[in-house]
């Protein structure tokens, strides 16, 4: 990225009801969360405007959604980091950030959840 270019593909508010919590109510039936996720590519730039030289954000929700409905998830620490090690697969990612709300989490606040960012271990 030497000429300083970037961009950003992203997924922002996906919503999936999933099976996630920690509590025991929490294991008895499937509750909102919201998916947001971030893919930094550098400086990618489709020449033919094709979308094989892009990611594609419709895979990216695709699997978030399958991540979240694969079985009950303890934490939104693990689903965020299950979905950001998957994104990282495709080499072209150079570093992403997921951030997982449960809008039903605490009475006193629009959400709580987490957000992490993670960037590709031989990415300088």
């Amino acid at each position: 990225m030497s000429n300083g270019a970037s961009m950003q593909i992203f997924v922002k508010g996906l919503r999936v009801d999933a099976s996630i919590g920690v509590h025991p109510h929490e294991h008895e039936g499937t509750q909102p969360i919201f998916i947001d996720v971030y893919l930094d590519v550098g400086g990618m730039r489709p020449q033919d405007d094709r979308l094989a030289e892009t990611i594609d954000y419709e895979a990216v929700a695709n699997k978030a959604r399958d991540l979240a409905r694969a079985g009950h998830v303890q934490l939104v620490e693990t689903l965020a980091e299950r979905l950001a090690d998957w994104c990282l697969r495709d080499r072209r990612v150079l570093a992403v950030r997921v951030r997982i709300e449960k809008p039903n989490a605490l009475a006193a606040a629009n959400a709580a959840g987490v957000e992490i960012c993670r960037v590709r271990e031989d990415h300088n």
